[in-house]
């Protein structure tokens, strides 16, 4: 009886998919691009004891951000913005330090979708929203989504008066943003006149570059990707080993040491040394693809490893995964990806959401 009650338990999500750079259907770029809010990116390379020329000079231009504290959401969607920002680039806005489980959150998407997560108060909004899909029986989240470049959201419109009034008047929301824009190397300006009445304060991506040395990896082959344990190789043990590397955690243990050990999945040898390279802040799907590419560069030359690897980490509480696809936090707000390049250009793609979550695309 246990047992079934635990078979009926929520759990977390791993969807695998494997192609090549080279195929003209592959679907990596998508990915990439739409997954919109992501604050930490990872790079491993075996046998490497220093980044390339190429991946270094991206990574030291990764571009600023921005947080801009106590916004009106109102000032998000009035008429002026969309005109100054929306119609010229890609637009990033997320709520900072609000929790989707537990407070109002929001997002502006890269699209131009204003994704607004609220409480059970959404009535007092006076908005029409979906109920969450994580809700009880009883709903106790709403979401609103409205697409600010649409026609029907025409300055002057009554749509677009009615949305007004109802952020700026019937329920006011204020909200601290990260806030980023591509391209933005002449605009920065335009971003600290519109927001002058409020606190904005830039910030560069953090870098953190180690060498491991004496490193356990797997043993792989781009051939070996499988999603069940009756096959070659075990997707979700590769995932944890990613983690278990990332996070820089001691896996080199005896059984009989602790009551909870890893290790590494077999087959596996030790390398020398390798590069572990990780940024932190509010990364933009862009720039995460020219660090894809610059990747899959490496291997133009013959290098000692067959692969590499690039993890994304999106935000635990961000209201979106991919796309418009609804977040839910449960645990840990599990939210990432990561590829697996390999020196023929092919790739593994894993991705991973938590157990409130839906299938990643």
């Amino acid at each position: 009886m246990m047992w079934e009650t635990l078979k009926k338990c929520p759990s977390p999500l791993l969807v695998c998919e494997k192609s090549s750079f080279k195929n003209t259907n592959s679907r990596h770029l998508i990915h990439v691009q739409q997954h919109y809010f992501n604050y930490r990116v990872s790079v491993l390379i075996p046998e490497c004891s220093a980044l390339s020329q190429k991946l270094d000079s991206i990574i030291k231009d990764l571009g600023s951000y921005d947080l801009v504290k106590d916004v009106p959401l109102h000032k998000l969607v009035c008429e002026e913005f969309i005109t100054t920002f929306l119609s010229k680039g890609s637009f990033y806005a997320l709520s900072y330090s609000t929790r989707i489980d537990q407070d109002n959150a929001a997002a502006l998407l890269p699209t131009g979708k204003l994704i607004i997560s609220m409480d059970k108060d959404k009535e007092e909004l006076g908005l029409e929203g979906q109920s969450s899909c994580y809700s009880h029986k009883t709903p106790m989240r709403y979401v609103i989504s409205m697409d600010l470049t649409a026609s029907s959201f025409a300055p002057g419109g009554n749509r677009y008066k009615r949305v007004m009034w109802a952020l700026a008047e019937k329920k006011p929301l204020k909200f601290d943003f990260l806030m980023a824009w591509n391209p933005s190397d002449d605009r920065r300006a335009n971003l600290i006149s519109y927001f002058s009445a409020y606190q904005l304060k830039e910030y560069q991506s953090s870098v953190a570059i180690k060498t491991l040395k004496d490193i356990e990896c797997p043993v792989l082959q781009s051939s070996d990707l499988r999603e069940t344990s009756t096959e070659s190789y075990d997707a979700q043990e590769f995932s944890d080993w990613q983690g278990v590397v990332f996070n820089e955690i001691e896996s080199k243990n005896d059984f009989g040491n602790f009551l909870s050990t890893y290790c590494c999945p077999d087959p596996n040898i030790v390398v020398d040394q390798a590069t572990l390279c990780t940024i932190t802040g509010f990364i933009l799907p862009e720039k995460i693809h020219l660090l894809l590419e610059s990747l899959c560069h490496y291997f133009t030359e013959p290098k000692l490893t067959p692969w590499a690897v690039l993890a994304v980490h999106g935000f635990a509480d961000s209201p979106v995964t991919w796309r418009e696809d609804e977040h839910g936090f449960h645990k840990g707000g599990e939210n990432l990806y990561s590829f697996v390049v390999f020196r023929n250009h092919d790739y593994w793609l894993q991705m991973a959401v938590g157990a409130n979550d839906g299938c990643p695309p």
